[in-house]
């Protein structure tokens, strides 16, 4: 009997890398933990290797274990598909999409993404989870990120589904008192910015003026790096630095007028909000329908008018 001949088997050992724990995939499937753990034993012996190694403390999947998880999971997305195909194409979606996101992004905007379309197909469910390093999530296994920022791997595929405008802003408190007239004023400032390439250089910034079309890069030195944009935002709210910072994160600062945009003017270039998702691997129909209603919900969210700001 061929090692990916029995689905179940196949289905109890995802659940468990999933899941975390045997008993965890046992509620998840229903199932009793004395079940799981013989289900696990019998692919482990066709397979004639150890696919995770456990301890009182955790488990972890041997390297034969992200081989075959591989595989299932390819495997199972191709049961799923077949099984969609065969219902009308207006049926209810149904399965599990394990999503990641970059970090503030992902609870800011992806979380509340994720609300409307549960609300539409509450026969799927979601695990989602947070990281700056997409192309590492990928290989453990999610099936799709969501993310704020340039991605380069020919691993992946990468889907446009926005763009994130971001602007320069300080708080009054800081600004008291100073004189910014040009980018040359706030390029010595103290400044607070993210860390990751992806979000470009944590050094320098390009900036566009919208009138003249002049351009200017300013060559900054951080006197705070951070993975976060939130904790960005909250140390220049105290009034500590300058930051540039997506316009979805602060609308509420700048109506409250804790912040204010410095050379309204210039602007920075946005930076892209894409969906990725592994290059060779065939897509079940739950998740094609969740790219397709990112790309639509993000294209609207991502809107911002600072005209009046």
């Amino acid at each position: 009997m061929n090692l990916y001949d029995d689905i179940a088997q196949l289905r109890t050992f995802v659940a468990i890398v999933d899941s975390g724990s045997l008993s965890a995939a046992a509620r998840r499937l229903n199932s009793t933990q004395p079940t799981i753990s013989r289900q696990l034993r019998a692919l482990e012996t066709r397979a004639g290797a150890t696919l995770i190694q456990r301890d009182t403390h955790r488990m972890r999947l041997t390297h034969a274990g992200h081989q075959v998880l591989e595989d299932a999971k390819a495997i199972l997305d191709l049961v799923d598909e077949s099984e969609e195909r065969l219902h009308d194409e207006q049926s209810q979606l149904k399965g599990h999409i394990r999503l990641f996101a970059t970090i503030d992004f992902g609870q800011f905007v992806v979380s509340r993404m994720l609300g409307s379309f549960l609300e539409m197909h509450p026969d799927i469910s979601i695990a989602l989870s947070y990281s700056n390093r997409p192309v590492h999530m990928i290989e453990e296994g999610h099936d799709l990120g969501i993310v704020a920022g340039h991605i380069t791997d020919d691993s992946i595929i990468a889907k446009p589904v926005g763009r994130i405008q971001r602007c320069v802003v300080a708080s009054p408190a800081f600004l008291h008192g100073k004189q910014i007239r040009s980018p040359k004023d706030i390029e010595h400032l103290p400044w607070i910015t993210l860390q990751g390439d992806q979000f470009n250089s944590s050094r320098s910034i390009h900036l566009v003026n919208e009138k003249t079309k002049r351009e200017h890069t300013l060559s900054i030195t951080p006197t705070l790096a951070t993975e976060g944009v939130t904790s960005i935002r909250e140390v220049v709210r105290m009034g500590l630095g300058v930051a540039l910072l997506p316009t979805w994160l602060i609308k509420e600062d700048l109506v409250a007028k804790r912040l204010t945009i410095l050379l309204p003017n210039w602007r920075p270039q946005d930076i892209p909000s894409q969906v990725i998702y592994p290059a060779q691997r065939r897509l079940p129909k739950r998740i094609e329908r969740f790219i397709d209603y990112s790309a639509q919900y993000m294209s609207s969210i991502l809107k911002t008018d600072l005209s009046n700001q």
